[in-house]
């Protein structure tokens, strides 16, 4: 599943925040520090494990009858499910034709009951993140992404490792797991 892009807001504040840090003035260098900003953030989600800015994702899946986990968290909505047939288009599958949760922990659960997706796949539209925008975050994440982006900017010649604050940053919010993801009953 491809992480869908940063809303163009988020990204401009990271942006600014990252040129105060590194005392730039004016716009000539903002379009790379846009790039080096989104760089940061999606290695940050992946490295927490964790949908840092709300958006809405796709996921597609085996149509089976078991429960089955979205791989983004936190899952704030599960908006449609859809079958995606081998030779066919997709078409939203009815309300009875599946079911869906989304538990305490902020995961996203599906599983498909209409025969008609049975053999196939179907896509999950649903909206995920922590925080509603840049300014939302918790403010190690913000900093580690700062950080992060800054010492890309700085490293482009030298090619040096990322500073280890950044990590120490992140890991209080850094999910783990450990074998099959199993539905609570």
């Amino acid at each position: 599943m491809e992480a869908p892009p940063f809303p163009a807001a988020a990204i401009a504040a990271a942006r600014d925040a990252v040129k105060a840090h590194l005392r730039i003035e004016g716009a000539h260098e903002d379009a790379a520090i846009e790039r080096v900003v989104a760089t940061a953030l999606a290695l940050g989600e992946a490295f927490t494990g964790t949908a840092w800015i709300a958006r809405d994702w796709q996921a597609a899946m085996p149509a089976t009858r078991g429960w089955q986990l979205l791989a983004t968290a936190p899952v704030t909505a599960i908006t449609q499910v859809e079958g995606l047939p081998a030779g066919g288009p997709a078409s939203a599958l009815p309300a009875d034709g599946y079911a869906i949760d989304i538990d305490a922990n902020g995961q996203g659960w599906v599983r498909v009951t209409a025969a008609e997706a049975m053999g196939g796949r179907v896509r999950v539209t649903f909206a995920a993140g922590a925080a509603a925008g840049w300014g939302d975050l918790p403010p190690p994440i913000a900093q580690g992404a700062v950080l992060l982006a800054a010492h890309c900017l700085e490293a482009r010649i030298e090619g040096a490792a990322p500073p280890a604050v950044v990590a120490a940053l992140w890991r209080p919010w850094r999910r783990m797991r450990l074998g099959e993801a199993l539905r609570p009953a």
